[in-house]
């Protein structure tokens, strides 16, 4: 089979890792990638929001599958323009992707399907912000109702800070602060039998201690040895299948990877958001995990016959990610420093730690970054101990002038906590 990968992040390198090591994939192509995934798949450019230009290209190649990759093409309607085609996609439909383009849309689904999340407003005046605030009060939770790539939500004590935060968007969603620890869980779903993935946990924040602005992500593991091992059985019931019965009861069938960031609180499981693509960092720590080959898997999504799939394998290994970011992020961050170490990396460290590429690309023989999180160092071992030790060696092989990275990922965990 011939898989056509869409995007060009870590999340991306990671599925083309993945896909590249399954005996079913005959050639793997991205578009448009970046310099780390061009080790593991032919790159082809292609402009990732125009959907009927990734559909040619699909055609072109003879692609069996499509994965799209990231949320904004998603929203773009770029895997119905496949679908249209007549070639397989994982992904939802624009329709159905507005469950992540919308947390308004969101939250009507979830009415709707009897899901447990936070209690919100949709506030689109100054006058609607104010009485929002007030009603919940410190801590201050405001979301930008759109797609902002992992960096629109303020959560902070500082009234004045949250009511900047949302007179600067269109409209925004303000909603209650949910105490407990953060989840993510994916599953992968065809609009009506839901596959549950391995649970992870991201970190958010820029600085260690969870301190500093929200950003995309900057570090995540697997397995959480902490949680309640009916969790994802929980989450099953109470979360997953009813938000996928409920878009298919409105016309909007989801098919595609259905993510779920979920706060166990003292009340129970909430629901913070859905995503409806893969996660970044999570995806690189829970495919580490997978021994199910993985081009079937999304193959029977995409074909609404994934009640014929048999139950995931998963390793008993841990995973660790620790995302290296440029200077500067998740402002404005600086690009184009060259960056060195990652032969060493292959060298030393593989198999059992390895690089993904984010936001990199090739300048002659260099690689240089070319966004805010440029690379995600991701270890496996026996336990979170030791794949965190693994990682953090490697990480420190890596030089890129002016880079940052938390050194407390997985730490609590590791440690028992």
């Amino acid at each position: 089979m011939k898989v056509l990968v869409i995007g060009g992040g870590a999340r991306e390198h990671a599925l083309c890792r993945s896909l590249s090591l399954d005996p079913d994939v005959s050639a793997l192509y991205c578009a448009p990638g970046n310099a780390g995934i061009a080790e593991v798949a032919e790159l082809r450019p292609v402009d990732a929001l125009d959907g009927e230009a990734v559909a040619r290209l699909a055609t072109e190649l003879e692609a069996g599958l499509v994965v799209v990759g990231p949320e904004a093409p998603l929203v773009a309607g770029v895997a119905d323009a496949v679908r249209a085609a007549g070639i397989p996609v994982f992904g939802p439909s624009a329709e159905a992707a507005r469950l992540e383009g919308s947390k308004a849309f969101a939250k009507d689904v979830m009415a709707g399907a009897g899901v447990p999340t936070a209690r919100s407003y949709v506030c689109a005046t100054p006058e609607e912000v104010d009485e929002a605030l007030d009603a919940f009060g410190a801590p201050y939770v405001v979301k930008d109702d759109g797609l902002a790539a992992g960096k629109g939500v303020v959560v902070t004590d500082d009234r004045a800070a949250a009511r900047e935060h949302a007179l600067a968007c269109d409209r925004v969603v303000i909603e209650e602060f949910l105490d407990g620890p953060e989840v993510s869980l994916f599953a992968i779903t065809d609009g009506v039998t839901v596959l549950p993935l391995q649970p992870a946990q991201d970190f958010k924040r820029a600085l260690d201690g969870d301190e500093g602005p929200n950003t995309g992500g900057m570090g995540a593991y697997s397995p959480l040895p902490w949680a309640d091992p009916k969790l994802v059985d929980e989450v099953m019931a109470s979360v997953l299948q009813p938000t996928v019965d409920e878009l298919r009861r409105r016309g909007t069938p989801f098919s595609g990877l259905l993510y779920a960031g979920l706060a166990i609180t003292s009340r129970g499981v909430r629901v913070i958001e859905f995503n409806a693509r893969f996660g970044d960092p999570e995806t690189q720590v829970v495919l580490a995990r997978l021994r199910t080959p993985l081009a079937s898997v999304l193959l029977n999504a995409a074909n609404a016959t994934l009640d014929a799939e048999p139950p995931l394998s998963w390793r008993e290994d841990a995973a660790v990610t620790v995302v290296i970011a440029s200077h500067n992020y998740p402002e404005t961050p600086r690009t184009g420093d060259p960056i060195e170490g990652l032969a060493e990396v292959a060298a030393e460290d593989a198999p059992h730690a390895y690089v993904l590429h984010a936001g990199t690309r090739r300048d002659g023989d260099a690689v240089v970054s070319a966004g805010g999180r440029v690379l995600s160092v991701t270890a496996t071992g026996s336990d979170l101990a030791q794949a965190r030790e693994r990682a953090y060696k490697a990480v420190g092989r890596i030089r890129l002038a002016g880079s940052q990275h938390r050194t407390d990922i997985a730490a609590k965990a590791a440690a028992g906590r």
